[in-house]
């Protein structure tokens, strides 16, 4: 490895899988992480797909795949940090006539940020696929712009109107559901009951488990040093191999939301965070239609070349 890429200034959240890395119990070989905190994860990804701020960067799936359409001059590794199921990330308010996700045709329905959003495309593609609603014939409203600028949406998809809050309407009913907001308002409520258990029986029926975030290095950070995207794919998977330890044994002290998500995902298919492309083939393929087919992504996609090749072969 080069001399000015002995420090990887890298950005990832801190969760179970990633821990022994972010707290030094798993070094990388050839090189360090210089990691920087972002609280807000979603501007780490702004300021990679903008600015090339960091050279590895934790990275929504879908705004990857948008970046790398559009020319971002960075390669993803098959590392998938983040994962789970999103029946439940939508909401509808109670009084506004919602009593089934097809009633939804012919509404608009808002989408926390942008409409490239990882969790907005999986909510979607679960509208449509799961409960046969015509995602054509919804207005999205969007509260926020995309991290990819040159991107363009269709003409079903438009902004929220200067001064309204979504979680506002959302609640008073002027709109009657929206996508990855919080809300506490009594007449607020998930649109899909039960949404774990669904997604649950989604995974042992069909093999559903949908993919969020994964990593990706910079291009010229991967030409000058051919070694590192193994050396970065091998610690992030030895760190979780530790925490899948910790999982099996039933050791970890305080399990958050997502460490029983994954002991319920464990149940089902044994690893819950399969790394590489090969195990994961069949819902990367997926995720690529659903974005095709709801005009995010315009040019066909091959697998393989969207991944640094030193790692198409690589499970973790």
């Amino acid at each position: 490895m080069s001399n000015s890429w002995r420090s990887l200034k890298t950005v990832t959240r801190t969760q179970g899988n990633n821990a022994a890395l972010k707290d030094g119990r798993v070094k990388p070989e050839g090189f360090t992480f210089e990691f920087e905190e972002v609280p807000v994860l979603p501007q780490a990804f702004r300021r990679m797909v903008r600015d090339l701020e960091f050279d590895v960067s934790e990275m929504a799936l879908t705004t990857y795949l948008t970046a790398r359409e559009h020319g971002v001059e960075f390669t993803a590794l098959p590392i998938f940090l983040v994962r789970g199921f999103h029946h439940g990330a939508i909401l509808k308010n109670i009084n506004t006539g919602i009593k089934t996700p097809k009633d939804l045709e012919g509404k608009r329905v808002g989408v926390n940020r942008g409409y490239t959003v990882t969790t907005g495309v999986w909510v979607r593609a679960a509208l449509q696929t799961q409960y046969g609603v015509d995602l054509d014939k919804i207005t999205w409203v969007l509260s926020g712009d995309e991290h990819v600028q040159s991107w363009e949406a269709p003409g079903n998809v438009i902004p929220l109107e200067d001064g309204k809050n979504m979680e506002d309407m959302l609640a008073s009913g002027e709109m009657p559901a929206a996508i990855g907001v919080s809300s506490d308002h009594p007449d607020v409520q998930p649109l899909i009951a039960n949404a774990t258990k669904v997604g649950l029986e989604a995974l042992r029926t069909s093999g559903h488990y949908p993919i969020n975030h994964l990593i990706v290095v910079r291009n010229d950070v991967l030409r000058e040093n051919p070694d590192v995207a193994v050396s970065v794919f091998n610690a992030f998977a030895e760190s979780k191999r530790l925490y899948l330890e910790q999982l099996k044994a039933g050791s970890i002290e305080n399990p958050t939301a997502i460490d029983r998500l994954h002991s319920q995902v464990m149940e089902v298919i044994g690893d819950p965070l399969p790394y590489g492309i090969e195990p994961n083939r069949k819902i990367l393929e997926e995720l690529i239609g659903h974005a095709t087919r709801q005009q995010i992504l315009h040019k066909p996609v091959q697998l393989n070349d969207v991944f640094a090749k030193a790692t198409w072969d690589l499970i973790g």
